[in-house]
């Protein structure tokens, strides 16, 4: 998403934010923007986006547009209101927090699923940045303004998050991710049988072309679209239709896991974005079908958590290493897939 700015009348005495721009790729057929903003725009509905429109927030190449606005390759798209994002408004709010370990200058916290890190568009309140800045004053920024933030979990995803309390801890572990000497570990089941014990993914993640939500893998000439990424995964169990793997992390690119194990052909199990929430391996019988709904309802999200995280004390220079269990809805999921796979062996 590239920069760029309108060319507003001096006489313009209201400052405006830019909340979204967008970049349309040279093969775009022509669409009308409300439609193509909401595959670009997360929790956004076509009515929002024609109010936006309406109320003239909506540019394109500089000029408002309404939302019957026909998308062109190479338009520049910019979504602008007279409010700054919401993301930048942080409010503290006292959130029960699982802080397994706190010293002076670094806590690690494991976070539930469910819990967004950070405040974006359509998660305002209740993430734990909120619930941090309610418990700690002067948390340290990162290079995005997200204060004590080192990395970040999806929201769907379980596990463990180190959080600097100053600014020199913020540095410290920032270099070790930067420099891969930081250790994470998850674990993720995974559709379908994985061939190989275990292995290592490379490929270039970067933004979807067609969906703005979603990220990809870019290979050979097209490499220089996304950022290198570098995932090894080790199989810990197998199930028949599903695999547990262990997945350590070499980079720390956005969706990582569930771009790599798709793009392997092993989509993360119920992971609705990357097309994990349907039956991918099995039988068509309905006795089937109703057995991984099941397991769908019991783990409501995609089968990933941060189990371990290692990384050098910014201070004492000792490395540190921890380990969370795995969560109960993970748990009871693959306790009845193996419980299928025993019964399976036994038929």
């Amino acid at each position: 998403m590239e920069d760029y700015t309108p060319q507003f009348s001096e006489d313009d005495d209201e400052d405006l934010y830019e909340h979204y721009a967008f970049d349309v790729e040279k093969g775009q057929k022509p669409l009308r923007i409300d439609k193509y903003l909401m595959n670009f725009v997360e929790n956004a509905t076509r009515n929002k986006i024609q109010a936006a429109a309406k109320d003239g927030s909506v540019y394109v190449n500089g000029t408002p547009v309404k939302s019957n606005y026909k998308v062109k390759p190479f338009d520049k798209i910019r979504v602008l209101f007279k409010h700054p994002p919401h993301e930048n408004l942080l409010v503290g709010e006292p959130i029960d927090l699982d802080i397994i370990y706190e010293d002076d200058v670094l806590l690690v916290v494991n976070k539930p699923a469910g819990m967004v890190v950070h405040p974006g568009h359509g998660n305002y309140s209740g993430t734990l940045i909120n619930g941090l800045i309610y418990r700690f004053e002067n948390l340290p920024n990162n290079s995005s303004d997200r204060p004590g933030l080192v990395h970040r979990i999806d929201k769907d995803t379980s596990g463990l998050l180190v959080v600097a309390k100053t600014e020199q801890a913020m540095a410290y572990l920032s270099m070790q991710f930067a420099e891969k000497t930081s250790e994470r570990e998850y674990v993720a089941l995974v559709w379908g049988n994985v061939e190989d014990d275990e292995g290592t993914v490379e490929g270039a993640i970067g933004r979807h072309p067609k969906n703005r939500l979603q990220n990809t893998v870019f290979l050979g000439d097209e490499a220089d679209k996304g950022k290198p990424a570098v995932t090894h995964y080790k199989v810990l169990e197998r199930f028949g239709y599903v695999t547990l793997v262990s997945c350590v992390l070499e980079t720390g690119r956005t969706h990582q896991i569930r771009v790599h194990m798709k793009h392997i052909g092993h989509t993360l199990f119920n992971d609705e974005r990357y097309g994990g929430d349907k039956i991918l391996k099995g039988t068509t019988f309905s006795k089937y079908k109703q057995f991984v709904e099941n397991c769908f309802k019991v783990l409501p999200r995609q089968a990933l958590h941060a189990k371990t995280l290692g990384f050098e004390h910014p201070v004492t220079h000792k490395f540190m290493r921890f380990e969370t269990p795995l969560p109960l809805d993970m748990e009871q999921c693959i306790e009845k897939w193996r419980n299928y796979a025993k019964h399976q062996e036994l038929e």
